[in-house]
C-alpha cells in the first residue's frame, strides 16, 4: 500500500507543478499585453493559445472588465492558488 501512496504523491507533485507554470503562464500573458507584442510571433501565439480558454471561460460568469482594467488573469491566478493549497494539503495528508 506504501507503493501506491507515493506513486499517487509523485504524481500529485507532478501536477502541482503543471499548476504552478501555468500561473507563471498567466503572468506572462498578462504583462505581454502592456508591452503589445508582435501578435505573429509563435511564441505570443502559444502563450494566447493556452490562456485564452481560462480567460472565455472567467469572463463567462464574472464580469472581469473594469475601467478598461482585465482582471480575468488576476481572478485565475487566485482560483489556481486556491486549488493549489487545498489539493497540497489534501496530498500531504496522506501520509
Amino acid at each position: 500500500m506504501s507503493v501506491i501512496m507515493e506513486i499517487v504523491q509523485g504524481l500529485g507533485n507532478i501536477l502541482l507543478s503543471l499548476v504552478n507554470v501555468y500561473i507563471w503562464v498567466i503572468i506572462a500573458t498578462a504583462l505581454m499585453s502592456f508591452i503589445n507584442p508582435d501578435p505573429y510571433n509563435p511564441i505570443v501565439q502559444f502563450l494566447y493559445r493556452i490562456t485564452n480558454p481560462a480567460y472565455i471561460f472567467v469572463r463567462r460568469y464574472i464580469r472581469t472588465d473594469f475601467g478598461g482594467l482585465d482582471l480575468a488573469p488576476l481572478i485565475i491566478i487566485i482560483a489556481l492558488q486556491i486549488v493549489t493549497v487545498v489539493f497540497s494539503s489534501l496530498l500531504y495528508s496522506l501520509h
